[in-house]
């Protein structure tokens, strides 16, 4: 494809790289290669001075010829300016040295907590047993941002008006509130699915801000568990400018990131025209 067309899965990449602020100190957890095609491709466009922490290998600032389909390869260490030893890792998250983390779920609530632990009411007895958060749990309570996403928001399975286990902590739990348990990252931020992007406003309640333009209202409501609060910022979803197109398809040749998606989102095509100008 051309700089002027492009799919759905190229563009869901550049929207999560788009969460990622320049100078900020970033990670991403193990079989996660839609964050981690954008993380790369935020360094190379408009994050230049952004800290890059694989998440594997923990390398920072690697500069690998391609993304290869395993998280845990040596070509995620090539040309590092350092490599950080698990625990170095936490401790940093632990002091807040670390900006942003991405984070995705089986599950995701209205409050952002995920689960990638257990599907089903009793979590000694699950109906699904998942991977497990590796650790995020600790670290998503001090890290001071968090990007979700997930590729499943359709199936109407994913976003949910509560999630059986909490495996990454949102912005409230039962328990209550980050401020009253006393945790110091600032929670989710981003929340971008295949249907459309939410922040989380005042109340710490996701919002949907925008829409693919492939998907209607109705297709976001019908899929989403929990109550839909829509303040829509028009131009939010802005199509991938030239350069983004052509980092993603340098930095993820193999188009790893496309294992994430059903054939449905793959399917998706894109042009640049009139109506939908270079983001540039």
């Amino acid at each position: 494809m051309s700089g002027d067309e492009w799919s759905f899965d190229e563009w869901f990449v550049v929207a999560l790289a788009r969460t990622i602020r320049d100078k900020e100190a970033v990670f991403h957890g193990f079989a996660s290669p839609c964050a981690q095609v954008a993380m790369h491709v935020a360094r190379r466009t408009h994050a230049r001075d952004m800290i890059l922490i694989e998440g594997a290998t923990y390398a920072v600032n690697p500069d690998p010829v391609f993304i290869p389909p395993t998280g845990n390869d040596l070509a995620l260490h090539r040309d590092a300016a350092y490599r950080m030893r698990f625990e170095e890792f936490f401790d940093a998250a632990l002091r807040g040295d670390i900006d942003r983390m991405f984070v995705s779920g089986g599950q995701i609530d209205g409050y952002g907590n995920t689960n990638v632990t257990a599907i089903g009411p009793d979590p000694l007895r699950p109906k699904v047993k998942l991977g497990g958060g590796g650790g995020g749990c600790n670290i998503s309570a001090t890290i001071g941002e968090l990007t979700l996403w997930t590729t499943r928001h359709r199936s109407g399975r994913t976003l949910v008006d509560k999630v059986d286990f909490i495996t990454d902590i949102g912005h409230v739990t039962p328990l209550g509130s980050r401020k009253e348990l006393g945790y110091t990252g600032g929670g989710p931020q981003w929340l971008i699915t295949e249907l459309g992007v939410f922040d989380f406003s005042a109340d710490n309640h996701a919002r949907l801000r925008a829409v693919w333009p492939d998907v209607t209202l109705d297709e976001v409501r019908a899929a989403t568990g929990f109550n839909l609060v829509v303040d829509l910022s028009p131009g939010l979803l802005s199509p991938p400018s030239v350069a983004e197109l052509a980092e993603i398809r340098a930095i993820d040749p193999l188009a790893c990131r496309r294992l994430e998606f059903d054939q449905r989102e793959l399917d998706r095509r894109f042009r640049r025209t009139e109506h939908a100008p270079c983001g540039c």
